[in-house]
């Protein structure tokens, strides 16, 4: 029987494989190990295989397409309802085959390696940033036990603590200001592993078209570009900009029934790294809207009617969409663009 649909079910040593036929029928169930998986698929003809997107599934994509496969991506969320019995790795190969045969099935886009490089990035960079808090704050709690209390502001801990270390009218025995000055350096190390990523964000995002022409939407820097570059991709694969907002979470959950439509707060699903940037944002232009007291400019008549966190989060709404437009339409930002509605 000709395999039409596999399924696989990825992990660490030993990945799972289900496939079937054009009617459903499995054909083959078997366990391969990684380094017979590119052997055993590039022995079959092509056919349509899907995987959820988890930990090196874009690499298993990537290198599956190479052999002239067709490959799916699929959220874990959907694969779920689909697994007919407890979970394991055959169950859950099977349910992943029979979820990306359906025609109304939603996919995640393949990253390129270079999309993957500059998520890294970004994933450091963040990952040293809440590093850094994390410090900073240790550093300010153990000095309160001793009655040195710090201004808000991490700018204070770097200007003040070592004038109070040095100071020998207090009480703070040697072993502790040994401590401090030990994190000191820490937080030091820290600023200087994020000045270096944010160097090669910079680098990248002065050779990349696409990541320039998003910096001219007000609320979006050179962070914001090309975490949705690198996040995004082709943004020809969503129909329309509010898809895009509903990837990233910024639309309202639903719960209706019987005709009667009850919106709730926002989904919050997708990536909340690319959420959290967009809303920061956008809470930066409003505090800029504010400052220039346009009363109407859009989002100061937003905020006159609404809470500031309902307008910010629909600023980001709004500035999701706009960047649809200008990446699947290859536009450059205007201020003053107006859509036509259809005829």
């Amino acid at each position: 029987m000709k395999i039409t649909t596999i399924g696989i079910d990825l992990a660490k040593n030993v990945l799972q494989i289900h496939g079937a036929d054009e009617r459903g029928k499995p054909v083959v169930r078997k366990q391969l190990k990684r380094d017979k998986v590119m052997a055993f698929f590039a022995n079959m003809e092509p056919c349509v295989i899907g995987m959820e997107a988890c930990g090196s599934a874009h690499h298993w994509a990537r290198q599956l397409q190479s052999l002239g496969h067709e490959v799916k991506l699929i959220s874990p969320q959907f694969v779920k309802p689909f697994v007919k019995t407890n979970k394991h790795d055959v169950a859950d190969a099977e349910a992943i085959c029979e979820a990306v045969s359906r025609p109304t099935m939603r996919f995640v886009p393949i990253k390129n390696v270079e999309q993957q490089a500059m998520l890294s990035l970004h994933r450091a960079r963040e990952g040293f940033i809440v590093d850094r808090t994390a410090t900073a704050n240790r550093i300010r709690g153990l000095m309160a036990e001793y009655g040195l209390i710090l201004p808000q502001g991490i700018g204070h801990v770097r200007s003040k603590v070592p004038e109070l270390i040095e100071d020998a009218t207090n009480e703070l025995p040697g072993m502790f200001r040994r401590l401090i000055d030990q994190l000191l350096n820490h937080l030091r190390w820290l600023d200087e592993q994020i000045e270096m990523i944010e160097k090669e964000i910079h680098a990248w995002h002065r050779n990349n078209v696409d990541s320039q022409r998003l910096e001219q939407v007000p609320g979006i820097g050179v962070i914001i570009a090309t975490a949705m570059i690198a996040m995004i991709g082709d943004a020809r694969n969503f129909r329309n900009g509010r898809e895009l907002s509903a990837w990233i979470g910024l639309v309202p959950r639903q719960h209706s029934t019987g005709g009667k439509q009850t919106l709730l707060g926002i989904s919050k699903r997708g990536d909340a790294y690319l959420r959290k940037l967009l809303i920061h944002g956008a809470r930066a232009l409003a505090y800029h809207a504010g400052r220039k007291a346009n009363p109407d400019h859009w989002l100061n008549k937003l905020i006159n009617r609404r809470n500031m966190n309902v307008a910010v989060v629909a600023q980001a709404n709004k500035t999701a969409r706009i960047v649809w437009a200008m990446l699947a339409h290859g536009r450059d930002f205007r201020p003053d663009y107006a859509s036509k509605a259809p005829a």
